[in-house]
């Protein structure tokens, strides 16, 4: 079994016992705030700032133990939109996360997650999600094509997330407006960021092109940047900074 199939097996034991009735799930449905539709200029560099307590490939990363106050610095230092991590058993994360942290800021929010049941994204708009995570490693045909479909119907983005030129060909045939090329390797959790190289440049011009995984510095950013990437992601690196905005302006050039 893969790192990713290992994930994705403890997504599903997760969501079954949190699963609530479809009529409470409707009711939430109605409650949630309006999407807020993200800002990514093609060309400006564009940040979404992550919040990420621990993961599989580094261990314990930090213990945030205020994930709004963290998130508040991210939408201080400039960011385009906040990431937090929503996966608990390998990244320490939850959906209280992610409501802390949409009671306070006014920023779209990414739930950051292995979407692999429908139910998820009825759940991910009832905690007031405006962009979700749709890894195309760890989806069907069928399930990419009618959960790309289900976001949009339900007023979120998708960040299609591909790592080889197979998964970059199946992304494309649902027309998507923005593709992430995560440079790690979910099966094995290699990071080689020759991927951004490899398939950062063969995106059409009109769809936002997000970097992923291995970015720490500015020279890192300016590699993104110069194979095509409009918006980088990042986590590790800010959660570990002593200043998170200092760090992720000095990421963005802006200090």
């Amino acid at each position: 079994m893969s790192v990713l199939d290992s994930i994705i097996e403890g997504v599903r034991e997760d969501l079954a016992e949190r699963r609530l009735p479809l009529a409470k799930l409707h009711e939430l449905l109605e409650q949630a705030p309006k999407p807020i539709l993200p800002n990514f200029p093609a060309h400006q560099m564009s940040i979404i700032a992550e919040v990420k307590r621990k993961s599989p490939s580094k261990g314990a990363l930090a213990e945030i133990p205020e994930p709004a106050k963290l998130a508040m610095q991210y939408q201080e230092a400039g960011a385009a939109a906040v990431s937090v991590l929503t996966e608990r058993r390998r990244f320490n994360g939850s959906l209280a996360d992610f409501d802390e942290v949409r009671r306070e800021i006014n920023l779209p929010m990414l739930r950051k997650d292995f979407m692999v049941d429908e139910y998820q994204f009825y759940e991910a708009r009832a905690h007031g999600a405006d962009l979700v995570l749709l890894i195309v490693a760890g989806l069907s045909k069928s399930q990419l094509t009618d959960y790309f479909a289900l976001a949009t119907e339900l007023g979120m983005k998708s960040l299609i997330e591909v790592h080889t030129n197979h998964e970059l060909e199946a992304a494309m045939e649902i027309n998507p407006e923005i593709i992430g090329v995560n440079s790690r390797n979910l099966k094995t959790l290699d990071v080689d960021p020759a991927a951004f190289q490899e398939l950062i440049p063969r995106i059409p011009e009109h769809i936002i092109k997000v970097a992923e995984s291995g970015i720490s510095t500015r020279d890192e950013v300016i590699f993104a940047e110069a194979a095509g990437a409009n918006v980088i992601l990042v986590g590790e690196a800010l959660v570990r900074a002593g200043d998170p905005v200092l760090s992720m302006r000095q990421l963005l050039g802006r200090q």
